[in-house]
């Protein structure tokens, strides 16, 4: 497909149905991605609570990894997308090269630091002494691992915002399905327990990086040359126009679950162990919301990049729609099967369960609002309304779940930590309605941002 036809398609097909065509392969990968977590903490339940706990201290570390490869990718890839929309192809090809060039530099850079640090770091992100020495274990392969991390990443995003989905997904579904593969044959058949684990993520993710690496310039995408990486303050300030909103989304999710596993710590590993399940168990549940998020962001950057604007709001409110019947849905499965859920990972510790079912259940209550606060944040991200988007994504996860955890832990003990994310949710969305509404009546009276 020529770059011209490419954008007659993204700008005269049924929004819906573009949307929807966009979406599914970043679906597929989403929830392979999300059964790969479930996957991992299966088997790695089958160790020991301590490990279980263990993965869940790490996790901190690698949603910020991940906030950090989301922002060069998202970043790069929202001013990629509204460069192919004016036409101005150089110009993408290049923010292209400096946005996966500074990502894999980045990653470099934090698992070289990380591993003189590992102890105290993992000090910070909440380990118990008891939960030390698997973490420790599990840390060190991800840290091994964390450029390709990065990069693939990176280049996800980048591919989506240019249309190519499809390539993406098969970057990320190859590493997923590795990991799924290596994870039984590490664990119980070398006998490496959880160091297994992370040596089956670090082994995964760079075949992963290499397999989307390849498919770069494919189908129409961009191809990335080492002659374009060309970092300036005016490229890095694009990026940060883009990637602001995700860094502080994923970069408070980080801090979220770093105090979420100081305060759980109090009682005990079955605590953070149990938060750590329903973490995945939601990741899942939200794969699919995402997902078809993904879908309406090349959409909503061509089009806004054109100035169709009413196809904007039509693929918005689409969006929204879908994705709000499908949380729904969800929350109401998760509720009534909260018990046997969290069960399937750790079946021989009823104190695992019995806190993992009540912390799943207060989640599912807020659930079927999620879709809208994340559609509102992808589309001000999308058109460059970085102040608004940025205070958006960072309201879920940091402007109200910290308070609310704090809040609660002092209000009602234990109970207050369970629901800090259902009432954080709540929050979110109040504040996301007028902030959403008003951007969409404005953006006729605006001129398009570069």
């Amino acid at each position: 497909m020529t770059p011209h036809e490419k954008y007659v398609r993204m700008t005269t097909l049924p929004v819906g149905k573009l949307v929807t065509e966009m979406a599914i392969p970043s679906i597929v990968s989403m929830l392979i991605s999300g059964i790969y977590n479930l996957a991992d903490t299966f088997f790695i339940g089958q160790i020991n609570t301590q490990s279980v706990a263990a993965m869940g201290i790490v996790y901190a570390y690698m949603v910020l990894i991940q906030s950090m490869a989301i922002f060069f990718g998202q970043g790069s890839g929202n001013y990629i997308s509204r460069a192919l929309g004016r036409r101005e192809t150089v110009d993408a090809e290049e923010m292209a090269a400096v946005g996966l060039g500074s990502s894999i530099l980045t990653g470099i850079i934090f698992a070289g630091a990380s591993f003189l640090a590992m102890r105290p770091i993992l000090s910070l992100l909440g380990s118990t002494d008891t939960i030390m020495p698997y973490a420790c274990d599990y840390f060190r392969f991800i840290l091994i691992g964390t450029p390709f991390i990065m990069g693939t990443f990176t280049l996800n995003n980048q591919m989506r915002h240019q249309g190519n989905a499809m390539l993406s997904m098969i970057g990320i579904v190859s590493g997923a399905v590795l990991n799924i593969i290596l994870d039984p044959i590490l664990i119980f058949g070398f006998d490496l327990g959880i160091r297994g684990a992370g040596m089956a993520t670090a082994i995964s993710q760079f075949i992963g990086f290499i397999v989307i690496l390849g498919m770069i310039g494919k189908r129409g995408s961009l191809p990335i040359r080492f002659h374009h990486f060309k970092p300036t303050w005016r490229r890095y300030r694009d990026i940060s126009a883009g990637g602001l909103p995700s860094l502080a989304r994923q970069g408070l999710m980080s801090l979220s679950a770093i105090c979420l596993n100081q305060l759980a710590s109090n009682y005990g590993d079955e605590a953070i162990a149990a938060f750590s399940i329903v973490s995945r168990i939601m990741m899942l549940a939200c794969a699919a919301m995402i997902g078809y998020g993904q879908g309406f962001q090349p959409v909503c950057g061509f089009n806004y990049g054109a100035g169709l604007f009413d196809r904007v709001r039509k693929a918005f409110w689409h969006s929204c729609s879908v994705s709000t019947v499908y949380c729904f849905v969800l929350a109401l499965l998760g509720w009534i099967f909260a018990g046997p859920l969290v069960a399937l990972f750790r079946a021989d510790d009823p104190e695992v369960i019995r806190i993992g079912s009540e912390v799943l259940r207060f989640q599912c209550y807020s659930f079927p609002l999620t879709g809208f606060i994340v559609l509102a944040n992808m589309y001000l991200q999308n058109i460059r309304k970085t102040i608004p988007a940025i205070i958006m994504a960072s309201a879920r996860q940091g402007i109200f779940f910290l308070p609310a955890l704090y809040i609660g832990y002092a209000a009602w003990d234990f109970t207050g930590i369970e629901i800090s994310q259902m009432l954080a949710d709540i929050c979110a969305f109040i504040f996301a309605v007028p902030v959403v509404l008003h951007a969409l009546k404005a953006m006729d009276h605006q001129p398009i941002a570069r």
